[in-house]
């Protein structure tokens, strides 16, 4: 039986996540300028999280 390690698990975590999110917007029918400002969020987000864990890491 084919096993996952953590961050492979992580990995495809993501990789579903990434498709449901394409998914969904690509059947929003909303202006395409706050169609792209709504797509860019998640990135957004992982590079606040990303930015404030390194942050609180190296104190």
């Amino acid at each position: 039986m084919l096993t996952l390690k953590p961050k492979q698990l992580t990995w495809v975590m993501f990789l579903l996540f990434g498709l449901g999110y394409f998914s969904a917007m690509s059947h929003l029918e909303i202006n395409y300028f706050l169609r792209s400002l709504i797509i860019i969020m998640p990135i957004q987000f992982g590079a606040i999280i990303y930015v404030t864990y390194i942050r609180w890491n190296y104190r």
